[in-house]
């Protein structure tokens, strides 16, 4: 008789299987961290813009930005990006602005798989 080395086939199935049963274990725990990942930064970038419009107000003899150009447009900028009507990590941004205040929302491109739930940020910084 030969002597050969090397793995049985049913070997191969058990470690297959093994593989299987952590990606089936791993893979949703990814997707909710993601998700939330993705809830975090929506609100973070709320309280960005929230923060830019208030410290505009507070140089601006208590007037807040009437477009996000006001935001971004100064020198230096309040902040870097425009964010009003762009997706971003799976959140869509609209901005409402008006000289007595302003409205941030940040909506889920898909509700469950790219954010939990709509977050808006009103005048004053409170995240509703």
């Amino acid at each position: 008789m030969s002597n050969k080395k090397g793995f049985t086939l049913v070997e191969i199935m058990i470690v297959v299987a093994i593989i299987a049963l952590l990606a089936a274990i791993a893979i949703p725990n990814l997707l909710r961290a993601k998700v939330s990942a993705n809830d975090a930064l929506a609100k973070g970038t709320l309280r960005t813009l929230s923060t830019a419009s208030e410290t505009f107000a507070t140089a601006n003899n208590g007037n807040y930005p009437a477009n996000q150009a006001a935001l971004t447009g100064a020198t230096p900028p309040y902040v870097n990006q425009n964010y009003c009507q762009t997706t971003v990590s799976g959140f869509e941004f609209t901005c409402s602005f008006g000289t007595g205040g302003y409205t941030f929302t940040a909506t889920p491109v898909t509700p469950g798989t790219t954010g939990t739930t709509v977050f808006t940020m009103t005048t004053g910084g409170i995240l509703n």
